[in-house]
């Protein structure tokens, strides 16, 4: 099941996300213009909302937070994440997409 919001690549999966930071609360809301679309419970000065993407991914994914890295967008509110981590495209749909 290959999505364009996220991909395989070597030694893991890269996904397009695009972040609202100052929510009420860190969730997912779903897919939206090939980008998993968040609500994080973050500011987006001084990195936060950029710490709190990380460690949300982490936890939904189960992997440590030093295997995951912000590629591209550190300011912006789309971003590419890479995930170092034996993960297909498939195993991070079912851990972040709403049943």
């Amino acid at each position: 099941m290959e999505s364009k919001w996220c991909s395989a690549i070597a030694g893991g999966v890269r996904i397009a996300v695009q972040i609202t930071p100052n929510a009420k609360k860190t969730e997912v809301i779903g897919v939206l213009d090939d980008a998993l679309k968040l609500k994080l419970a973050a500011q987006p000065i001084e990195g936060k909302a950029n710490e709190a993407l990380i460690k949300f991914l982490a936890g939904a994914l189960k992997v440590p937070k030093s295997a995951i890295e912000i590629t591209h967008g550190q300011t912006n509110k789309r971003k590419l994440v890479q995930v170092a981590k034996s993960l297909t495209p498939a195993d991070v749909a079912k851990a972040l997409l709403p049943a």
